[in-house]
């Protein structure tokens, strides 16, 4: 199974290297087609990000976008579907949205955008997406870890073929 060209990762300000190496592992993984980059990320070429990520940071195309949030507003010019990964009160379940219409016409051509260590989103990110989603979580967890919550998003999104 392969992504239609569109899927796209754009993680903000994700500081540990750790974390962006196994973001990049799991689109190299599941087909994601592109990670952009938010102005503050770590770098994806640092020794321990390229040891997390098995090489795939140079499998997988990136680029480094210098405006932030107006990254997202080109995107949606160009056609895709922004969708924050965040916890709010207005977020849809993720397996909702992928299903109910939300997402579904455009999980070719969607970019998820997930969120720092900590703090998440930024307001700014989550104002500036077409929709925001979640993953349903049990057990009295909050949330996941973002390289984790990036995973589960990915194989979640993925176009059925």
């Amino acid at each position: 199974m392969k992504v239609a060209t569109g899927g796209l990762a754009y993680p903000e300000q994700i500081a540990t290297p750790n974390n962006l190496g196994a973001v990049f592992r799991s689109a190299a993984a599941l087909d994601v087609d592109a990670v952009l980059l938010s102005p503050r990320c770590a770098d994806p070429l640092y020794r321990r990000s390229v040891r997390v990520s098995m090489g795939t940071v140079f499998q997988v195309p990136w680029a480094r976008l210098t405006a932030w949030p107006g990254g997202l507003v080109s995107l949606k010019d160009a056609g895709f579907t922004t969708a924050a990964l965040a916890l709010s009160e207005t977020a849809q379940d993720l397996d909702t949205a992928a299903v109910d219409g939300t997402l579904l016409p455009a999980l070719d051509r969607l970019a998820l955008v997930l969120g720092t260590e900590g703090a998440g989103l930024s307001r700014e990110a989550i104002e500036a997406c077409d929709a925001v989603v979640r993953i349903p979580m049990s057990g009295g967890v909050d949330s996941l870890n973002v390289a984790a919550a990036a995973a589960v998003a990915f194989w979640h999104t993925r176009p059925m073929r």
